[in-house]
């Protein structure tokens, strides 16, 4: 025969018990191996004996996101050296960048997980340092660096309501500049949102001190229309926790009071003309007066206001020989009334309309009708008669300091009557 060599049945025999002990041996690494383990047998080459080695790659760093006591972590995904997915990943944390204990995650981030992410609620306080360890069946490649340190919030208590100061009115004078003010948690912010009917909110975010005092920027609310102003203020913690709103309101009137009548009144059988006891004036406003700013010691704006009596308390009413009628000596720390032009002739010489008790001089606000009476008591008469021709028109110039409830002031031009009367 020729040179040439015929295999035998037996070397094809061997070449496969070969290869299928190497097989063999593969499944035994994989089985006995254990999470140690960072290499598996994972091919077998054309050549008799051979075989190619696959491991799992290190873990990528994972980043990591915080929502109060919760951390979400995050990675890329690993494969391993050939290209093949691996089937999960071991979570871990340290309480520091380098060395230190490991500390398996917890939570959603516990034993194997399948996904890129996970969140491990509850996370104690500390700054916490977290790996990330791919793993193959019962392979596992190396851990990976460590993230960035998470703190996470272990204060998940809201703060309180904060505590809102407004005035009760916004008005012409401080329309734009209102203040608010306030206290809530100290060294929180508080979000201030001004609502109103005609505009757009207003809102602010301002910072408390150290003892929960805070001072919003004077408020400019002239785009908002006559009406209620709401305040919300909520504070946020240092931690982010936000708590309920603490609410406040303003009443808007920047709308200026007016004089809108003066009438002069001839008292129940009483010589028509003739200034006597008996005798009023009514002057009628557009809106209701502040009935502080009359008679100091008048306190309540929705009941009828008197002053009358003797001594420190009686009313006196003075007609000048000018026919100028004016209001002293009420029992008020302060009046403000002003004076009435009767346009009349009649009287000569100065008058004092006084008495006591029920013989007095009364002074009455009805803040219901808007009306001012000053009813004359004993003194007098005047020694002249009005006449009804020429019709006297009575003017009435208002005291400074008289304003409306919402503090807006009454002008103190006089005003003319339209409508003619006497005494």
């Amino acid at each position: 025969m020729s040179g040439l060599r015929q295999n035998r049945p037996s070397d094809a025999l061997f070449s496969w018990r070969s290869k299928l002990a190497i097989i063999v041996a593969g499944i035994l690494l994989v089985s006995w191996g254990g999470p140690a383990a960072s290499a598996f047998w994972s091919s077998i080459n054309s050549g008799t004996g051979a075989a190619a080695a696959d491991s799992v790659a290190q873990g990528a760093r994972p980043a990591t996101g915080i929502n109060g006591a919760n951390v979400t972590v995050t990675w890329t995904a690993s494969t391993t050296a050939a290209g093949r997915s691996v089937t999960g990943y071991s979570i871990a944390r340290y309480s520091s960048a380098s060395g230190g204990t490991m500390v398996p995650a917890t939570g959603g981030c516990a034993g194997t997980v399948a996904g890129l992410s996970c969140v491990e609620a509850g996370v104690p306080a500390g700054t916490w340092y977290y790996t990330v360890t791919p793993t193959l069946s019962l392979w596992q490649g190396n851990e990976s660096q460590r993230s960035l340190g998470a703190t996470p919030v272990t204060d998940t208590t809201p703060p309180l309501a904060p505590v809102l100061t407004a005035p009760a009115y916004v008005n012409q004078a401080n329309v734009s500049s209102v203040p608010v003010s306030g206290t809530a948690e100290a060294n929180s912010s508080v979000t201030l949102t001004v609502t109103g009917s005609g505009a757009q909110p207003v809102t602010q975010t301002l910072v408390t001190n150290g003892v929960g005092v805070w001072t919003a920027a004077p408020l400019n609310l002239s785009a908002f229309s006559d009406g209620t102003i709401s305040y919300s203020g909520r504070a946020t913690d240092t931690a982010g926790n936000t708590g309920t709103a603490g609410l406040a309101t303003s009443t808007k009137d920047v709308a200026v009071p007016t004089v809108t009548g003066v009438q002069l009144n001839n008292g129940t059988g009483k010589t028509l003309g003739v200034v006597e006891q008996g005798d009023s004036v009514t002057l009628t406003f557009s809106e209701a007066l502040s009935a502080t700013t009359i008679c100091s010691a008048w306190t309540s704006n929705t009941a009828t206001q008197t002053q009358s009596g003797n001594g420190s308390s009686q009313v006196l009413v003075n007609i000048s020989a000018g026919d100028v009628l004016t209001v002293t000596q009420a029992g008020c720390p302060n009046l403000r009334v002003g004076s009435v032009a009767l346009r009349g002739d009649y009287t000569a010489t100065a008058l004092t309309f006084a008495g006591n008790n029920a013989g007095g001089s009364i002074l009455t606000w009805n803040p219901g009708a808007r009306t001012l009476t000053i009813t004359l008591g004993a003194g007098g008469p005047g020694a002249l008669t009005v006449p009804a021709a020429p019709a006297p028109l009575p003017g009435y110039a208002p005291a400074s300091g008289m304003t409306d409830i919402a503090g807006n002031p009454l002008a103190t031009t006089q005003v003319n009557s339209l409508a003619a009367s006497r005494f």
